[in-house]
């Protein structure tokens, strides 16, 4: 019987288009549900869309559209993302799930997880005023404002917002949360962000605001039983990591993906620290459901100088452009080992090409052709191979979520190639000793089908083209990477 193992994505709000952020964070994620299904788990791969709250409601009002027609557009974009960027969409043994949080089932969902928290006492209805960021679609204290701006979203007003909501009573969870802090110390990766949470949550929580007036804010879903109130967009968008494995309604899935895994494998952004390791703990103890597994929070990635992204500014990068020069690989090759995890990131075309250069072009395509070439010049038959004899070595450096290592190991092992073929000149020997000329370069076949066996999650389809290459004995038609001048 196969273990199982859930690994989701955050939601991404539809916005605006996809940007190269979340792509780092998706391609991450696939590469660790590919490490999981290679380890012989069964996995689900979640991801999708957040459709709900004021951003999409002010864009589709400034097109003179529906907030269901804009979103049932934007979507579009967030959904070719599965062919774009290379993800596991029809690999055996994972399933690829994308969810819309307009989707019939989690609007259900949603509601019945609200009035399951209603059940349990910890909702509640009050007056308030408050400092509002749509940006963030987050309620922000004075301590979190610079100059009244919030600084994430230096552009927007702070809103002052003062109306009759419902309320979740957080504060009720500060001892759960740390009690749950201190029985994990790895709940959150890496364990300088579980600090920070875990300091957040000492300093005392206060309740949140859970829906809006619909009168000011109908884009939303309904409260259960009143009628003028939607929920805030944060309430629902979390609900669906539980309502894409069939919660309430198909509970043998949910027991099956969520209850004997142990929960779901979170990927978010460090913005995302405070929703998905407090605010939708709290919601589950409360609900009656058991946490989540893991979260892993990934930094930012910024523009040169470490200056934020911003189209205003005209530093953004879009996935598709880089996936349509060089491929979805090279971008994985990125993601995986350039910009480092946990940490803010630099992303600009200059550097990239200068990697993809440098690293693809140079370095694995090279070998590649080298190799092979000897290979199909000086031997008959194919090489007889077989899995790498370090292989669990390399797979535990995903334990920790430290993709960059694994990715390393495999260069630092297609760099130790290169030198030994510097060294021993094999394509020289096999011309005065054949046996030990061809010896050589079937085991430098040997050890070129274990980094094309480790680069399986990273960067699938090279992968399968020198695994390819090496069952048939042929050289490459055309370089794996062609170098950019």
């Amino acid at each position: 019987m196969k273990n199982h193992f859930y690994i989701t994505t955050t939601l991404p709000y539809v916005n605006s288009e996809p940007h190269i952020g979340f792509a780092m964070e998706i391609i991450r994620a696939d590469i660790i549900a590919r490490v999981k299904n290679l380890q012989g788990n069964e996995v689900f791969f979640n991801t999708g869309t957040d459709e709900h709250g004021s951003k999409i409601y002010e864009n589709a009002v400034s097109q003179s559209i529906t907030p269901q027609e804009y979103v049932d557009r934007a979507v579009i974009k967030f959904k070719e993302l599965g062919s774009l960027l290379g993800l596991a969409t029809e690999v055996p043994g994972i399933k690829y799930n994308f969810i819309r949080t307009t989707d019939a089932e989690h609007l259900k969902s949603a509601q019945s997880f609200w009035q399951k928290c209603l059940d349990n006492g910890d909702i509640y209805k009050k007056n308030y005023k408050v400092k509002y960021c749509v940006g963030c679609e987050l309620e922000k204290t004075d301590s979190e404002l610079v100059d009244n701006k919030c600084p994430l979203h230096p552009n927007r007003e702070v809103e002052i917002r003062e109306e009759e909501n419902y309320f979740f009573k957080f504060s009720k969870y500060q001892k759960t949360l740390l009690d749950l802090y201190e029985s994990n110390p790895n709940f959150v990766v890496p364990d300088f962000r579980q600090n920070e949470i875990k300091k957040f949550v000492e300093r005392g929580l206060e309740d949140f605001s859970i829906s809006r007036l619909k009168s000011k804010m109908p884009w939303g879903v309904d409260v259960p039983n009143d009628p003028e109130h939607a929920m805030y967009v944060w309430f629902d968008a979390l609900v669906n990591y539980v309502s894409a494995v069939g919660w309430p309604h198909k509970m043998d899935e949910f027991q099956k993906w969520w209850v004997e895994t142990g929960g779901v494998v979170q990927y978010a952004g460090k913005d995302n620290l405070r929703q998905q390791s407090a605010m939708w703990q709290a919601m589950l103890a409360s609900a009656g459901l058991n946490f989540s597994r893991q979260i892993v929070i990934d930094g930012f990635i910024n523009a040169e100088g470490g200056v934020k992204m911003s189209k205003s500014l005209g530093n953004t990068v879009a996935p598709g452009e880089i996936v349509s020069e060089y491929g979805a690989d090279a971008l994985r090759y990125y993601m995986a080992r350039e910009i480092m995890p946990f940490e803010d990131g630099v992303f600009t075309k200059e550097r990239f090409k200068d990697a993809y250069n440098a690293n693809l072009a140079n370095g694995l395509g090279n070998l590649v052709s080298r190799i092979m070439k000897m290979a199909k010049d000086n031997i008959d038959r194919p090489v007889v191979v077989s899995d790498p004899e370090d292989f669990l070595k390399y797979l535990s450096f995903f334990d920790t979520y430290e993709i960059n290592k694994a990715t390393d190991y495999i260069w630092a092992e297609i760099g130790s190639m290169d030198l030994f073929i510097q060294n021993n000149q094999p394509f020289k020997l096999v011309k005065t000793d054949k046996t030990a000329g061809q010896k050589m370069i079937s085991s430098l076949v040997v050890r070129l089908y274990s980094v094309a066996r480790m680069l399986n999650p990273i960067m699938p389809e090279t992968s399968s083209k020198i695994k390819e290459l090496i069952i048939k004995n042929q050289t490459p038609e055309t370089p794996l990477f062609i170098r950019k001048d």
